[in-house]
């Protein structure tokens, strides 16, 4: 198989996709207000119930839909997941309740997110030495798409609150049309497994996972990374709304400076960290800047600070790819999917969890009448978590280093 078009297939997935995502945060506040849960902190809230319905399903059906990858290859379940994706923008288009909303993300949550599959496909496809950088790659595209989607979405929003989901379902359905036609399967039937029963349970499966040899550690560290860097898709709208009163079009403008940011730190700096201090150095750097870009915005008290504080923010977001790219390494190919789905289920574990306790620690904070008002009380709670990660990723230290890439040992 030729591998250049099909990676660069999967990245256009994952740009389309995260443009799709992308259009919607910067006019969340408005769409609460659109189905009748306006204010910051309210609005809050209920943002953090539709993101937890969707985590929800995300943790159940995650590794199900990774193990059906591993069974029946990859693009039927890539494919299936992207026409998910545009059904989904439609109801969210069409909803005029809190209620069709959550429904909506509920299917989608089911349906799994693309990047599961388009995770496996680009480690089917890749030397053990390149995943890591490859990983880095959807990072990177995730970027781009940020810089794009929030920017044509708070243009959009001045248009209708409902022009940006149509415009998602539009790229995401057209996305399953060309997928269709031109996307090669990377797992050839004699590396598959059949699927089992225990593959239909999320928490036997994520127990599976966990005890092959070296995976724990690392696993555990990018749990508590999700959880806590949740702050940021869960609040930073509401933020930036109540500590700067930013509009719309500010929140998106900020969110593609994000992205811009993200998409370098994949593309430019972490393939060169890598080669010049190996993956366990590059993990450690992007857990401490992770810390420090937190307590940043938690403290930060003027919009001036926030661009400042982002560049460093930005590098912490080579944990996912570095994390995921040493679990990868110590897992064979019939297993690649169900990896991905653990990761996913996982991240989607802490997508439940995260904004349940976050909303609530913003509301306290942010409320007007609060005894204290620190809008950036969940960030400085997202820091104190990411700074507990680091003595299990200093664990991670190989004991007998070979070079510049070697990966712990189990």
């Amino acid at each position: 198989m030729n591998k250049k078009p099909a990676v660069w297939f999967i990245l256009a997935t994952i740009l389309i996709d995260a443009i799709g995502i992308g259009l919607i945060f910067p006019l969340m506040p408005d769409l609460m207000d659109r189905v009748g849960a306006g204010g910051a902190a309210n609005g809050a809230v209920w943002g953090g119930v539709l993101m937890a319905a969707y985590a929800a399903m995300q943790f159940l059906f995650s590794p199900i839909m990774g193990a059906l990858s591993d069974a029946f290859g990859r693009k039927p379940v890539l494919l299936f997941a992207l026409f998910a994706l545009a059904l989904d923008y439609v109801l969210m288009a069409l909803a005029g309740t809190l209620w069709l909303l959550v429904i909506g993300r509920v299917i989608a949550g089911i349906a799994g997110a693309t990047h599961i599959t388009a995770t496996a496909y680009l480690a089917d496809i890749s030397a053990p030495e390149d995943r890591a950088a490859n990983f880095g790659l959807i990072g990177a595209t995730f970027g781009i798409g940020f810089v794009l989607g929030p920017a044509l979405g708070g243009l959009l929003a001045g248009i209708s609150v409902t022009a940006p989901f149509w415009v998602a379902a539009a790229l995401a359905g057209l996305n399953v049309v060309f997928g269709l036609f031109v996307l090669p399967e990377s797992l050839a039937p004699e590396k598959r497994r059949p699927f089992t029963p225990t593959d239909a349970n999320p928490f036997a499966t994520i127990t599976k996972i966990g005890r092959l040899p070296g995976v724990a550690r690392p696993l555990a560290v990018l749990f508590v990374f999700e959880f806590a860097n949740m702050v940021y898709p869960t609040l930073w709208a509401f933020w930036g709304r109540a500590m700067f009163d930013w509009s719309a079009t500010m929140i998106g403008a900020s969110l593609a400076a994000y992205g811009v940011g993200v998409a370098l730190t994949q593309t430019l700096v972490l393939p060169r960290l890598l080669r010049w201090l190996g993956d366990y150095r590059v993990l450690m750097v992007a857990l401490v800047t992770g810390v420090l870009g937190a307590i940043g915005f938690g403290l930060a008290g003027a919009a001036w600070m926030v661009a400042p504080i982002l560049v460093v923010a930005c590098l912490s977001d080579m944990t996912p790819p570095v994390a995921t790219g040493l679990m990868a390494n110590l897992t064979t190919e019939d297993r690649q999917g169900a990896l991905q789905g653990v990761i996913a289920s996982l991240g989607s574990l802490a997508a439940v969890t995260a904004p349940i306790i976050m909303t609530p620690l913003f509301r306290a904070f942010a409320q007007p009448e609060a005894a204290v008002f620190l809008p950036g009380a969940p960030f400085l709670f997202a820091a104190l978590l990411m700074a507990g990660t680091l003595p299990i990723a200093a664990s991670l230290r190989p004991r007998h280093p070979a070079g510049p890439t070697a990966s712990p040992q189990a």
